[in-house]
């Protein structure tokens, strides 16, 4: 049986989708420069997605809005946003009072500063988009090139949704992308982890073994290299259903705990057989 016609398309191995709608338009700014632009999606999360289901009718779970207090039903009509100020408080808030207060990189992304990409920690990278020329293309080429024969990065700020986020103009494959980025205090420093304190040095011996190890297994970074494995084991799962065979469930193989200087040992020498 053909795999291709067995398999729903949701999980189906397909490439990135290009979609033709923009999320945000808007211009990019520097000095009194003006570029107008349009965002759009350019990263897609393609994993496995399943659906609750009613499991004496297979018939899919609908999520609605429930009252907590009245315990019914909240036509959309009815509902308001609020902030919590305090347990069980609110502060509401119309939808145009939210949009009265939008800031400017609402539909400006105005460059303050350029840097080098590198010096970003990728860390602090978020979501990348295509950045496309709305009607402007010379300017739009213009920014592109400068950007790629001086190998910087444009450093601003841009609103999507409810949120602002300061952000990274750069280049990829020939055009302009943007990446939203985090904020410095939505990530937490790694020390602060008490797992991390007291850390002591390892041996030489070992130190030297790790090391080894690293430089036989260097190479050229590849994404291409690397599937969804999970997203394949679902595949064939699907496949083994739809044909109505029994699923048999199989235990993980155990792994035998080794010495630390045991295992690098092995590991040295299955490298040495490859």
């Amino acid at each position: 049986m053909d795999l291709e016609q067995e398999v729903p398309s949701q999980i189906k191995k397909v490439s990135a989708p290009v979609s033709n709608r923009s999320i945000w338009s808007g211009a990019v700014t520097i000095g009194l420069v003006n570029v107008p632009v349009k965002l759009y999606a350019m990263v897609y999360d393609k994993g496995v997605s399943f659906r609750f289901l009613h499991k004496p009718d297979g018939q899919p779970i609908k999520y609605v809005k429930v009252c907590a207090k009245e315990d019914k039903i909240i036509p959309w009509n009815e509902i308001v946003r609020g902030y919590e100020v305090s347990k069980d408080k609110y502060v509401l808030f119309e939808q145009q009072e939210l949009v009265a207060v939008r800031p400017e990189s609402d539909k400006r992304v105005r460059i303050s500063k350029f840097v080098d990409y590198f010096s970003v920690d990728p860390v602090y990278f978020e979501r990348t988009y295509a950045l496309l020329p709305d009607k402007s293309q010379d300017a739009y080429s213009l920014l592109l090139n400068t950007l790629e024969q001086t190998n910087k990065a444009g450093a601003g700020r841009i609103t999507l949704r409810t949120k602002e986020y300061p952000a990274l103009l750069h280049t990829y494959k020939g055009a302009l992308v943007l990446t939203t980025l985090r904020y410095a205090y939505d990530v937490a420093d790694p020390h602060d982890f008490e797992a991390l304190h007291g850390l002591v040095a390892p041996q030489k011996a070992e130190l030297d073994l790790a090391i080894k190890i690293v430089s036989d297994l260097s190479g050229d970074f590849d994404i291409a290299e690397f599937e969804d494995t999970y997203q394949q084991r679902i595949q064939d799962l699907v496949n083994k259903k739809l044909k109505g065979e029994t699923i048999s469930i199989q235990p993980p193989p155990k792994t035998e705990a080794k010495n630390l200087m045991t295992a690098l040992h092995e590991t040295l020498k299955q490298l040495e057989q490859t």
